[in-house]
């Protein structure tokens, strides 16, 4: 098993743009109980400011926003459509909203018995997406504020080997935001 060391608060603490593309290879560590899911980050979409009409905090802060302006390296975690969680990280300086939304993931240890009967189209997608990843990690609202600096029940280990080419491209569903819809804030990484 790998060494659980999280990435620490100098890591969020910078550039949105590049928290979101060296998060790419990055591994993804749930503790539930007794059990320890890991999973590479292979895809993740930025989210910069109150200029940018598609980040939640393009309106100020709410009561919904006030984790993207605190502490770099917090868990943002959110409902939509009433039925499912996002996971982002919160990134630059305390006071500035932005973060990172993480859209999908690899398995890599401890998935062995949820992925045992699924068909290989199902496996594919079983962590493809935010809310299905939030879904299968167990990532709810509880989770929203926690500090994922530490080892605890969620928290992100530096890649260990070179993520290799990664994809720059729009973001996926945020249309409603004008011409910041076509910034090319997502990252994917296909060599995984």
């Amino acid at each position: 098993m790998m060494k659980q060391q999280p990435l620490k608060i100098d890591f969020y603490d910078r550039p949105t743009l590049e928290v979101a593309r060296d998060l790419i290879g990055c591994t993804l560590v749930r503790q539930i109980e007794s059990r320890v899911l890991m999973a590479r980050i292979i895809e993740t979409e930025a989210y910069i400011g109150e200029g940018d009409k598609a980040c939640h905090a393009s309106k100020g802060m709410t009561p919904r926003t006030k984790v993207m302006f605190g502490r770099p390296g917090t868990a943002y975690v959110y409902l939509i459509y009433g039925m499912y969680h996002c996971l982002n990280f919160v990134t630059e300086r305390e006071g500035f909203p932005a973060a990172v939304l993480i859209r999908r993931l690899q398995p890599v240890a401890g998935f062995d018995a949820p992925l045992k009967n699924l068909s290989p189209a199902k496996k594919r997608m079983f962590l493809n997406g935010p809310g299905r990843l939030c879904r299968a990690l167990e990532i709810t609202r509880e989770h929203n504020g926690l500090d994922v600096t530490r080892a605890g029940a969620l928290f992100v280990m530096p890649r260990e080997t070179e993520h290799g080419m990664i994809i720059q491209t729009p973001r996926i569903g945020v249309d409603y935001a004008g011409d910041d819809a076509l910034l090319p804030w997502r990252f994917v990484s296909p060599s995984f």
